[in-house]
């Protein structure tokens, strides 16, 4: 699905990312872990392909190299991005730019529904929004686009325990990692397909409620180690970042442990 190779970031003349190789599979959700200012949201963005994002190397998205493509091009690909902060873009609705991104067929209203977001579709996009409003709100933009790769910036900061399990959940149904339950007939987020993921958590509080395949350590500005996401986030826990990727590069033993 995504095939990253010797993948550089310079962002006004500072190298933010150095030599990135990274693979996920259709269907993979990988989950990127790193201290806050390490390059994880640049990450993202220079996948999306924003033009203030310098990059060298290759991407490739479903067999296609698509590094010197435009944003619009790799949404029409079928790539999206959640925003860790969104702006606000006063004159123009909810409404209007669900429209604008909808795949085919999508029931936009019966989607809001389900994120409690009907009441703001006639309001203005992210203006006022509290923070679970404005996750709620980023999400609902990715369902009615449907990417095949959905690209996921700390989708659990700033929101409250009662919000963060119905962001979960949404996320999953994007995914198309949703457990079954007797009213899919009837529910309006079922994916038919099982999509990719890269999401990114500070804290990994999202790990309670999306099933990642793989994880990563991301540490200025490289990949520092990959394995099994829930062993590198205890592993994070008890020792910090810097004493993981210590560990990891150096004691061999640790690491094959990690990537069990």
């Amino acid at each position: 699905m995504l095939t990253l190779e010797a993948f550089d970031v310079v962002v006004e003349d500072r190298q933010i990312l150095r030599n990135i190789h990274l693979s996920i599979k259709p269907g993979e959700t990988h989950v990127l872990f790193g201290p806050n200012g390490h390059g994880k949201s640049t990450l993202l963005n220079a996948l999306m392909g924003f033009p203030r994002y310098q990059v060298a190397g290759h991407c490739w998205f479903k067999g296609l190299d698509i590094t010197s493509l435009p944003v619009h091009e790799r949404a029409r690909a079928g790539i999206g991005l959640m925003f860790q902060r969104p702006p606000t873009i006063r004159g123009l609705t909810m409404r209007e730019i669900l429209k604008l991104c909808a795949a085919d067929g999508v029931p936009v209203e019966d989607l809001a529904a389900e994120l409690r977001l009907e009441t703001f579709l006639d309001r203005d996009v992210n203006d006022g929004f509290s923070g679970g409003e404005l996750k709620r709100a980023e999400l609902l933009q990715l369902l009615v686009q449907r990417p095949n790769l959905a690209l996921i910036d700390e989708p659990e900061s700033g929101v409250d325990l009662e919000n963060i399990g119905l962001i979960g959940r949404a996320i999953n149904e994007l995914l198309g990692r949703r457990e079954p339950r007797p009213a899919d007939a009837e529910c309006r987020l079922k994916q038919a397909q099982r999509n990719a993921g890269l999401i990114i958590t500070h804290t990994g509080h999202i790990l309670n409620y999306v099933e990642a395949d793989v994880g990563h350590v991301l540490y200025e500005g490289r990949l520092a180690c990959t394995g099994n996401p829930r062993e590198i986030l205890s592993f994070i826990q008890k020792n910090g970042y810097g004493e993981c990727v210590r560990c990891l590069n150096h004691q061999p033993e640790e690491r094959s442990r990690v990537d069990a």
